[in-house]
């Protein structure tokens, strides 16, 4: 066939990746319509050259049928004599485009919720973001997007309502399915009070939170008399800083059944699975004044709560979560299934450090990971004790 000849089924791939790339922005009026598809050019020698393939082009294209027309043009040649060849395919609007590429229905839908949308709030119109969305205008069932238009105007008529999730007056509306939906809900309600930044959830909404949770196990008999006798317990972190604890020794540690395995410890409180909210023991007046000890899994993700941990309680040590301990027990190793992506942690010691950098680059196998659950609890008793938190027998 004469070069640059596009039959129907080459014109449709370029159509279908244009309305890939620029659908979304088109759902808000940008584009300018119509467009067209050049179909090809060919010259007298061209047709002549192969002029079986030139006429199956042209009669392809005579037999288009869609919702885009073909426009043809008059070719006056010495040899051909007049010559009536498809030269552009064009089409008049998004909605041509999305029937092209099967997406006549996905694209009415969102045409018709966008509508409602701005029926409700016209200032949609100008948000050139709003378009990122044309998957949930799209997709989404029925129920689920008049929820969200009820959520969100909800939320945009009771701006600082401190409710709880589960409090919401909104029909059909619970918790998990707001909880699922958190970031767009925040980012649909930012657009409709015509901020392009998006910010914490609970701020956006005026919601309040649930309280971070934390478990609390005082290991001191003595400091338990504090407490009501109570070894192991869970609460707000507002009341656990609210709490007239005076520990001498503080103790992290990330696996609830191992921290709650441990033997009574002289002026010692320990916090269990904290994970990456270990952070909010920056909050704990009396934790930040006393001596810290660490102790969680060897692996990547161990290393990070680690580094949070430290920041958190500066000056903060840990313990078994060195080279010499994964290569002692590396028999009981696992493989992590997911590395953490975090580079970079400056409250990392050096040996921490290059803990972290031999796990990454496979220095000791495939991703090993040492749970700290699997370690002897004899070598953990020795351990802890090298570190200052003396059992009470």
């Amino acid at each position: 066939m004469a070069k640059k000849l596009l039959l129907p089924e080459h014109v449709k791939d370029a159509v279908v990746r244009r309305y890939n790339g620029t659908h979304r922005d088109w759902l808000f009026g940008s584009g300018d319509w119509p467009i067209a598809f050049v179909l090809g050019a060919p010259t007298e020698t061209e047709v002549m050259a192969d002029l079986p393939a030139v006429q199956s082009w042209a009669h392809a294209w005579r037999k288009w049928s869609g919702p885009a027309t073909v426009e043809f043009e008059t070719k006056k040649w010495a040899r051909l004599g007049s010559q009536d060849l498809p030269t552009r395919l064009v089409i008049c609007s998004p909605g041509d485009v999305a029937s092209l590429c099967g997406q006549e229905k996905r694209w009415a839908k969102a045409v018709e919720r966008k509508d409602a949308l701005l029926a409700l709030w016209p200032s949609l119109a100008t948000s050139a973001k709003l378009g990122r969305y044309f998957d949930v205008l799209a997709d989404y069932e029925h129920t689920d997007f008049e929820r969200l238009v009820a959520v969100v105007q909800w939320l945009e008529a009771n701006p600082a309502s401190n409710l709880y999730i589960r409090q919401l007056p909104i029909v059909g509306v619970d918790t998990k399915w707001l909880e699922k939906r958190q970031a767009l809900v925040a980012e649909i309600l930012s657009l409709v009070r015509g901020s392009e930044m998006v910010g914490d959830f609970f701020e956006v909404t005026g919601l309040k939170r649930l309280p971070h949770r934390v478990r609390v196990i005082v290991l001191c008999p003595e400091l338990r008399r504090l407490v009501g006798g109570v070894r192991d317990f869970e609460a707000p972190i507002e009341d656990v800083m609210q709490l007239e604890l005076t520990p001498k020794r503080v103790l992290v540690v990330e696996n609830h059944a191992c921290a709650t395995a441990l033997g009574d410890m002289q002026g010692c409180v320990a916090f269990a699975g904290l994970g990456k909210a270990v952070g909010v023991l920056r909050r704990v007046p009396w934790a930040k004044v006393i001596p810290a000890v660490y102790w969680g899994d060897i692996d990547t993700h161990g290393l990070v709560i680690l580094n949070s941990a430290r920041e958190a309680l500066p000056g903060l040590r840990s313990v078994l979560m060195d080279a010499s301990t994964l290569l002692e027990f590396k028999e009981l190793a696992v493989h992590e299934a997911v590395q953490a992506v975090e580079s970079d942690l400056e409250h990392l010691t050096a040996t921490e450090a290059e803990l972290l950098d031999g796990l990454k680059s496979g220095r000791w196998g495939l991703r090993p990971r040492v749970e700290q659950e699997r370690l002897p609890w004899t070598v953990v008793e020795a351990a802890l004790s090298e570190a200052g938190l003396e059992r009470v027998y």
